[in-house]
């Protein structure tokens, strides 16, 4: 069994809470745990798939949420399961005959068929969609939980209330799916990822975190991640409660999450170093897609989110481009050094970092890569996609409220029967748990795998 918690840090599961979940903490005790390095970027998608197929975002060719299409400067993709095309650890243990069940595991929609059950992610577009494998699964779960919860609708909002209500309510009914299908059909192999952990930190943060820049000592909501961890600890007991206790546990989750100092704008830097070119500025900020971008002059864009992706405009590659391949190089170091130099709003050193794919990927990069990753400020700090700000440093996010930052680091913790190994375990990383999961099963993890087993 290994279940997905989205956006768990170390320090939440393995400290500060730990004594407030004692089902969590009785997996964590029981066998190995620790740290678990996601790759880069650090994004549900790609982490989960990078995390269950043991391949590096540039094996998978997926960056994000969103993807480039193709080399035009418009054309974006959702990671839907269709761009992956490396298999999973289920993937293996269905061609074995391992009975499996799958249950929101980004990545998943549209569902492909597996020896089993499978129920798509929050990418799926709503519950009308065929979201499950085989389709008369969506029956099922129609007459156990009415109306299932794929995710929480705009949960960057400052309307808390209604958030937190909906985070309880997709909580409680995917676990209750889970629950029902565990009871009810045959298994060898089980996986859920949990959502709600994720949610709860963007939209909550601020109120738990004191060193927060806008935390309000004494808020209503300050104990609210803690009473939700609460919850979700008591659904887990009842999980395992299902699960039996000849059934081997594990809890992952795909990246970290830490405070969210702030964004740095990086298409209006691009724009005061005459790097982006518009037509004509517009009357108030405004997302990249609805400017005016003169292509025929413009060097480099960017995209924002959790992290920043920024391309550059090459001749014989973009329809536009600009610059000659010969001096690619050139201009993408000069570029990388321009934003690593960025202050904070304080005029401080952000330390923020500029990855080169190639260097940080092994094998082949697939897909079309953005030019450069960047990390602003070790990732207390975001990426901002409008231009024509007042400021390079921003306060308000440009896609709604959002509290938290996603962290390199996420969790790991393994408990099986028979286990020997206990404690603490440094250096463990995202690769590494399709290897455990096929070991786990007495199967040699294919060659092409990343990781390495922890069992």
């Amino acid at each position: 069994m290994v279940l997905g918690l989205d956006c768990v840090p170390p320090e939440i599961l393995f400290d500060r809470f730990k004594a407030e979940v004692p089902n969590l903490a009785r997996i964590v005790d029981g066998g190995i745990h620790g740290p678990l390095e996601s790759c880069i970027p650090p994004i549900t998608c790609p982490a989960w798939m990078t995390m269950m197929t043991s391949r590096d975002p540039g094996r998978l060719g997926i960056y994000g949420i969103r993807n480039r299409r193709d080399r035009s400067y418009e054309a974006m993709a959702y990671a839907t399961s269709r761009l992956v095309h490396e298999p999973t650890a289920w993937d293996h243990l269905s061609r074995a005959g391992k009975q499996v069940i799958l249950i929101g595991v980004p990545g998943t929609y549209p569902p492909k068929p597996v020896n089993g059950v499978q129920v798509g992610c929050f990418l799926t577009p709503d519950i009308t969609s065929e979201y499950t494998y085989p389709a008369t699964a969506k029956g099922e779960i129609e007459r156990v939980v009415g109306k299932y919860m794929l995710d929480v609708k705009d949960f960057r909002t400052d309307d808390k209330e209604r958030v937190l209500r909906q985070i309880y309510e997709m909580t409680e009914k995917r676990f209750r799916v889970a629950r029902y299908f565990l009871a009810t059909k045959p298994w060898d192999f089980f996986m859920m990822v949990e959502m709600g952990t994720d949610r709860i930190h963007h939209g909550f943060w601020k109120y738990f975190d004191a060193e927060h820049r806008k935390h309000p000592a004494g808020s209503s909501y300050e104990h609210a991640i803690l009473d939700y961890y609460r919850y979700l600890d008591r659904e887990v007991g009842e999980l395992l409660r299902v699960a039996g206790d000849d059934t081997a546990v594990m809890i992952v989750s795909d990246h970290g999450a830490k405070r969210l100092e702030g964004g740095i704008a990086l298409n209006e830097w691009l724009v005061r170093q005459g790097l982006l070119v518009l037509h004509e500025d517009p009357p108030t900020p405004v997302p990249l897609e609805k400017a005016r971008v003169d292509w025929s002059k413009t060097v480099a864009w960017g995209s924002g989110g959790y992290y920043g992706r920024v391309f550059l405009n090459v001749k014989g590659r973009e329809p536009q481009g600009v610059i000659d391949p010969k001096d690619f190089e050139r201009v993408r170091d000069e570029v990388a050094r321009g934003l690593e130099a960025i202050p904070d709003d304080r005029g401080l050193p952000l330390k923020s970092k500029a990855y080169r794919p190639e260097e940080i990927y092994s094998g082949d990069v697939r897909g079309i890569a953005p030019d450069l990753i960047v990390y602003f400020g070790d990732l207390y700090w975001r990426a901002v996609g409008t231009v024509r700000s007042e400021s390079l440093h921003t306060f308000e996010n440009d896609t709604g409220p959002d509290d938290a930052n996603h962290a390199q680091h996420g969790v790991l913790a393994l408990s099986a029967p028979g286990m020997q190994t206990r404690g603490a375990v440094e250096g463990m990383r995202i690769f590494d748990v399709a290897p455990t999961v096929m070991r786990l099963f007495g199967m040699a993890p294919p060659a092409e795998m990343q990781g390495t087993s922890r069992f």
